[in-house]
C-alpha cells in the first residue's frame, strides 16, 4: 500500500462517437510496442471489436490478453471494477477506460475526484476525445458531441483522409475555440505516436496550465457556439478568501454549465503558485511549484462551458484581486 500512494496508476479515458475510431486507437494501444502493460476497461466487451486474437483467458469480468495486457468490462460500477483490477496490479502499469456509447465523460472524470479508491490509487492522465472529421457535422450541435470536445485534454481529428483540407481547417478552428487547453492532432485510422496519448499527465494538477497564446486572440473564434472556452490572464495577487467565496458561489450558480476549469493563481503573494481544476461542481486545488524570483506572476484561468458570460467571469475574478 505504501508504495502505491506514491505511484498512483495513470489512467486514460477515451471518448467519442460510435464509429469515430475509439476501438482502432485501443487496438493500437494493445498491440504496439510502447513498453507499457495496459489494462483496458470497456463498457460492453462484446460490442467492442478488440482483436479477438489478443484475448486468452475469459476470467469473468477481467480478461487477460496474450500480450500481457488485461481487459475488463464495466457492466456495473466503474469503481468496483477498478477495485477488482487493482488486485492484479502487478500485471499492468497503465489503465485505459473506453466509454463506449457513454455520451458524457463527466461521471467517469468525476469518479477520480469523488471516490476515495480512485483518488488514492489512480491519477487521471488524460481525457482523449476522437472526432470523426467526416461525420461530426451531422451531430455537431448535439450536447454529447460538444461535451466530449469540451472535456478533452487531447483531441484526435480522425479520418482526415475523408475530408478536404478546407473542411479540416474549419473543424480544427471550431474545436480550438471550444477547448483552450487541449492538444489537437490530425489522424487517419487513429494512428498516433503512443507517447502523445499515454503517460502525458495532461490532467495532472502539477502540470502548468498551457494556454494556447493564439487562443487568446479574440478574433480567432467567434462565440456563436453554445459551448466555448474563456480564458483570463491577469497579474496581481489574489485574495484567497474572496476567491474561494467567488468560485464556490459560481459553481453553485453555474456548475452544471461549467464542464471544466483550470487555473494557476498567485494567492496572497505566497511562495508557491496555487493550481486548481474543476469538473462541474467538483473542485480540486493545491499548492504548485515555487514562483521564481524574476518570474512575472500571472494568474491564468480557463473556463470551458455552455453559455458562459466572458464579461461576468472577468469582472468576478477581478473583484478577487487584492
Amino acid at each position: 500500500m505504501g508504495l502505491n500512494a506514491l505511484n498512483p496508476i495513470p489512467v486514460s479515458v477515451i471518448t467519442g462517437y460510435l464509429g469515430s475510431g475509439k476501438t482502432t486507437l485501443l487496438n493500437h494501444m494493445l498491440t504496439q510496442e510502447h513498453g507499457k502493460r495496459i489494462a483496458v476497461i470497456v463498457n460492453e466487451f462484446g460490442e467492442v471489436g478488440i482483436d479477438g486474437q489478443l484475448v486468452i483467458d475469459a476470467d469473468e469480468e477481467i480478461l487477460e490478453m496474450n500480450n500481457g495486457c488485461i481487459c475488463c468490462t464495466v457492466r456495473g460500477d466503474l469503481v468496483r471494477i477498478f477495485d477488482n483490477l487493482m488486485k492484479k496490479q502487478d500485471k499492468f502499469d497503465h489503465v485505459v477506460i473506453e466509454t463506449t456509447g457513454l455520451a458524457d465523460p463527466a461521471p467517469v472524470i468525476q469518479s477520480f475526484f469523488a471516490d476515495e479508491t480512485m483518488q488514492t490509487k489512480a491519477q487521471l492522465d488524460a481525457v482523449i476525445t476522437i472526432v470523426d472529421s467526416k461525420h461530426i457535422w451531422e451531430h455537431w450541435d448535439s450536447a454529447e458531441a460538444q461535451e466530449q470536445i469540451a472535456f478533452a485534454d487531447v483531441i484526435l481529428l480522425n479520418k482526415t483522409d475523408l475530408v478536404s483540407p478546407t473542411v479540416l481547417d474549419e473543424l480544427e478552428q471550431r474545436v480550438r475555440g471550444m477547448t483552450g487547453f487541449a492538444k489537437v492532432y490530425r489522424t487517419q485510422n487513429s494512428d498516433i505516436a503512443m507517447d502523445s496519448v499515454l503517460g502525458i499527465k495532461a490532467f495532472d494538477l502539477k502540470q502548468a496550465l498551457h494556454i494556447d497564446p493564439d487562443f487568446l486572440d479574440e478574433e480567432a473564434h467567434e462565440h456563436d457556439e453554445s459551448v466555448f472556452s474563456i480564458s483570463i490572464v491577469e497579474t496581481g495577487s489574489v485574495d484567497g478568501e474572496k476567491f474561494n467565496r467567488w468560485i464556490y458561489q459560481l459553481l453553485q450558480d453555474r456548475g452544471a454549465d461549467i464542464f471544466r476549469m483550470k487555473g494557476i493563481l498567485d494567492i496572497d503573494s505566497e511562495d508557491r503558485r496555487f493550481v486548481f481544476q474543476g469538473v462541474h461542481m467538483l473542485l480540486d486545488g493545491r499548492p504548485g511549484r515555487i514562483w521564481q524570483k524574476d518570474e512575472l506572476r500571472r494568474n491564468e484561468l480557463v473556463f470551458i462551458g455552455r453559455n458562459l458570460s466572458e464579461m461576468g467571469l472577468k469582472e468576478g475574478f477581478e473583484s478577487c484581486l487584492a
